[in-house]
């Protein structure tokens, strides 16, 4: 099995409609064959060799984000698709944070007074947290414009140096 199938992931996804001919922008990267990531459901990529991608495919649309969840790092290509307030989020496996898949708001469940029972809460947004991609589709062919605003949002620090370098000194204690 090479690696780019192992990050391939299973889930269910219905058809969209087809691509335009046309070229993908300068600064996208190809990421995968349309329909094979429609069967998965979902891929993992490090894009331009420096920033891991999380490309899904739910209710007839792609999405792309960082790959790591702005909270604390977990693996979000392993969170469920789940609609809060009528919005479609991953829900990160490692403490369930909600993250919009369109906007990559950080959403929670606020209580309006604790002290009158039974409590009435609501859904709020946290802002944007988690880096958002675009995704381009060509004759079958994925591509993702990685977002390269200078406005920083908290998932970006699971894809600085300092991270990586903390990251691959765990998993060398673990191999030893």
């Amino acid at each position: 099995m090479s690696s780019e199938d192992e990050t391939l992931l299973t889930s269910s996804s219905s058809p969209s409609p087809p691509s335009s001919s046309q070229m993908p922008p300068p600064s996208s990267h190809f990421v995968g064959k349309r329909d094979d990531i429609i069967r998965c459901g979902r891929i993992t990529k490090l894009v331009n060799g420096c920033r891991d991608v999380l490309v899904l495919y739910h209710q007839g649309k792609f999405h792309a984000m960082d790959m790591r969840c702005y909270h604390a790092g977990g693996a979000l290509e392993h969170g469920d698709i789940e609609e809060f307030n009528g919005r479609a989020c991953i829900v990160c496996p490692w403490h369930n944070y909600k993250i919009t898949l369109a906007e990559g708001e950080g959403l929670y469940q606020a209580v309006d007074n604790p002290t009158v029972k039974p409590l009435r809460t609501h859904w709020r947004s946290k802002g944007v947290k988690q880096r958002i991609h675009k995704i381009t589709e060509v004759d079958k062919d994925v591509y993702v414009t990685l977002n390269d605003s200078e406005e920083a949002v908290e998932s970006d620090y699971y894809q600085t140096g300092r991270y990586r370098a903390n990251l691959c000194k765990v998993q060398a204690k673990k191999v030893h």
